[in-house]
């Protein structure tokens, strides 16, 4: 019986996995003959908030420590990657990767307090941590304060990551960023950690007792969330060419990297990015749709949308195509 459960998850996680590089190749396609430029953002936002919330899904999804704060890490990313670049001259190819790092220790000096709170006091500490970091970075002349930070731009460069005649190359840029973060998670849900993730986010009581040790399991789940979040920021912060506190570091943006995730089932593979095709879309055309008054719009659209997944679709629209959480299907097959 325990043979004929290992036989069925290990064909399970290769049909995942066979899924994913099929969906990767779709979509490294899709964008060559789409020549309007309004479509081509369309498509790199999308992707771009995908790998955010995969990253953001596996605190909150796989280890269940739900974050408000994660503009925290994103916003430092996108800043110490703009500055490498600005102030010495490091290409974003690199800085990136010192980003990464900058937004996993972020969240590992966040969650080392924060952690021994539990539930929505843990939400309530994050969100408040940054908008300290937010408010900081307003009133800080050496990071540009409230003007913000430019990314300078000479010529066309993979290094630099500066693309101004097309979008194209951008797009490959946040497909392999996405990539990555959906590979990380599928890597996560099949090991040890996945399986003690979820089991403390189930039971933390039954977890302890099967000798899970929680501080440090949610402080690894903190450093890989933040440092994806953290290169995820600095690819926008290239993407955009500006960066300063509200575009990078503000309450909203905490939310919309958690609500592809929650739209489309919290701790489940397929979530995230089934979240963010239905988000990002309905966010631009409403701001195409509604002018100025865009983001009044949006909330109250987002807030539909949560309203409605949680009254008809509790676990997600994921649950729609019965791609439920593997801790779930793996407990049914035991």
């Amino acid at each position: 019986m325990a043979a004929h459960t290992d036989n069925a998850i290990l064909r399970r996680r290769r049909r995942e996995l066979l899924g994913g590089a099929v969906l990767l190749a779709v979509l490294a396609v899709l964008p060559l003959p789409i020549g309007d430029v309004y479509t081509q953002n369309l498509l790199i936002l999308t992707l771009l908030y995908a790998g955010l919330a995969q990253a953001w899904n596996i605190l909150g999804g796989y280890c269940g420590q739900i974050s408000l704060g994660h503009a925290l890490y994103f916003g430092i990313g996108g800043y110490v990657s703009t500055l490498l670049f600005v102030r010495l001259g490091l290409p974003p190819t690199l800085g990136m990767f010192v980003a990464g790092g900058a937004g996993g220790l972020a969240a590992l000096l966040v969650g080392w307090p924060c952690f021994r709170l539990s539930g929505h006091y843990y939400a309530i500490a994050t969100l408040v941590v940054a908008q300290i970091g937010y408010l900081l970075v307003l009133n800080w002349d050496f990071v540009g304060a409230a003007t913000g930070v430019y990314v300078p731009f000479t010529q066309e460069s993979w290094i630099d990551l500066a693309f101004r005649t097309s979008k194209l190359p951008f797009h490959y840029v946040v497909l392999a960023f996405a990539a990555v973060a959906w590979l990380a998670s599928w890597l996560i849900e099949g090991s040890r950690w996945g399986y003690a993730w979820r089991a403390m986010r189930d039971d933390p009581v039954a977890a302890r007792s099967l000798a899970v040790r929680l501080l440090p399991s949610k402080m690894a789940a903190a450093a890989i969330s933040g440092g994806l979040t953290g290169i995820g920021g600095a690819i926008f912060a290239q993407y955009v060419g500006y960066i300063d506190p509200d575009s990078v570091l503000s309450l909203q943006l905490s939310i919309l990297i958690a609500l592809p995730a929650v739209i489309g089932g919290v701790g489940t593979l397929w979530g995230p990015l089934l979240g963010a095709a239905i988000q990002v879309p309905v966010s631009e055309v409403s701001r195409s749709y509604l002018g100025g008054a865009g983001r009044g719009g949006d909330l109250m659209i987002y807030g539909a949308l949560i309203v409605l997944v949680a009254l008809l679709r509790p676990n997600g629209v994921a649950s729609l195509l019965r791609l439920r959480s593997t801790g779930a299907r793996d407990a049914r097959a035991a």
